[in-house]
């Protein structure tokens, strides 16, 4: 991908749930770039719009209003079915709940995006993934017989080994331990750095955001702002002021 081309940009993004009395804003209008071969991390208060967003980037949802560009195409362009083929090779997912299949090994879960695809295993990328994740004493192991760190360096792998353009994690940490999550995170970093993967994460640990290298944020569905090499004291500076009371 041209790295002078955004991976992924919304233009006028604006998303609405419900109707009526029961309708509900969650985007409004939001229009940011995320650059190629970067880590972001997406932030904001709770109800902010972090997860909508993301949703909507990775073609998983549809704007109410606006578009989404993806390294140049615009989203809005293709069919249901253009959509689920094209997600399957350009995009990788990473979720705070693993979403591995309980009756398949390690190595199917893995594989699993690739046969779904009818694609062979490139070995060479293969081999560099499962030996950087450390996963090669599992790969005959089932979810139920992995730690969480475990099950969620499956779920990375499973998201890299299509060589994506662009790698989205919700809450990636959410469900592991400070240890296995920070390994987690350092992952995704060198993956930025040695592999010139994009990665747009979502998180609400100022601890995770500061492995980005941007951190974009939200508030009440609209930008609200971002962070360039942010530590963990920056980002809760910015959370604490999106968060004050403006006095009167």
């Amino acid at each position: 991908m041209d790295t002078a081309t955004p991976a992924v940009a919304a233009r006028g993004l604006t998303k609405i749930y419900g109707s009526g009395e029961a309708q509900v804003l969650a985007l409004s209008g939001v229009d940011v770039d995320f650059a190629a071969a970067c880590f972001t991390a997406i932030m904001g208060p709770s109800g902010s719009g972090k997860s909508t967003l993301l949703n909507l980037l990775a073609g998983l949802d549809k704007p109410s209003a606006g578009s989404v560009q993806f390294g140049g195409q615009d989203l809005s362009a293709f069919s249901d079915r253009e959509l689920t083929l094209w997600r399957r090779t350009h995009v990788g997912f990473v979720f705070q709940s693993f979403n591995l299949l309980p009756m398949l090994t390690a190595e199917q879960n893995i594989r699993l995006p690739l046969d779904l695809a009818g694609d062979r295993v490139d070995r060479d990328w293969w081999e560099k993934i499962i030996d950087t994740l450390a996963l090669r004493d599992r790969l005959s192991h089932r979810p139920s017989e992995m730690s969480g760190g475990q099950r969620q360096r499956v779920a990375l792998a499973r998201g890299l080994i299509t060589r994506p353009d662009v790698i989205f994690a919700d809450e990636p940490t959410g469900n592991l331990d400070t240890r296995s999550g920070f390994e987690v995170l350092s992952f995704l970093r060198q993956s930025v750095r040695e592999l010139s993967q994009s990665v747009v994460m979502v998180t609400h640990d100022p601890a995770a955001a500061a492995y980005a290298e941007r951190v974009v944020l939200l508030a009440d569905g609209r930008l609200a702002g971002e962070i360039l090499h942010p530590t963990k004291e920056s980002v809760l500076a910015a959370l604490d002021e999106l968060t004050t009371p403006v006095a009167a």
